[in-house]
């Protein structure tokens, strides 16, 4: 049964459509908006037991599910980067983010698929845009390369990690 849920799951992730209601840009416009004019090719991941502790202690927080999506970018069938969605409870409700990585494996931009928290604890784009050019490190954290986020700090935690998470999966993968 759990591995039926874990299947279903996985065709959801990977149909281009959100996972949770309430967003504000479809995955697939969100990709394009990434990657114009690139190939994308879903991927739906099952991570192994090693692979998780060895994304966990490079991330410095949990991987809760060994369920990755990814979307890899080509143009001219060259790999141009790849996307992982990353949906977490910041409060007591659900953000998804879309973090898109180069093909180097720095973040490149951050959008927000879905935020089902009150509005006024949303991050801006601006906020999010910090992060391009950012690699997994130990200033990749808040009150370092990060500026925190006055009134929605749940917010900036939740987000920080889900980058975390995403950078140390893809170096884990290994393109």
């Amino acid at each position: 049964m759990h591995l039926v849920a874990c299947l279903f799951f996985a065709v959801v992730l990977c149909s281009g459509r959100d996972v949770i209601a309430g967003g504000l840009a479809t995955r697939e416009e969100a990709l394009a908006a990434a990657f114009p004019g690139a190939q994308i090719k879903p991927e739906t991941i099952f991570l192994t037991g090693q692979q998780i502790k060895e994304a966990a202690a490079l991330a410095g927080v949990p991987i809760p599910s060994a369920l990755v999506a990814r979307y890899q970018a080509f143009l001219n069938g060259k790999l141009v980067g790849c996307a992982y969605v990353d949906t977490h409870v910041v409060r007591t409700k659900k953000e998804s983010l879309l973090i898109v990585l180069d093909e180097y494996g720095a973040v490149r931009r951050i959008e927000v698929t879905a935020f089902l928290e009150p509005p006024e604890y949303q991050a801006s784009s601006q906020w999010y845009a910090q992060y391009k050019g950012k690699v997994l490190n130990n200033d990749l954290n808040l009150q370092r390369a990060i500026r925190p986020l006055a009134g929605a700090t749940l917010t900036a935690v939740a987000a920080n990690q889900a980058v975390r998470r995403a950078l140390a999966i893809d170096r884990v993968l290994e393109r």
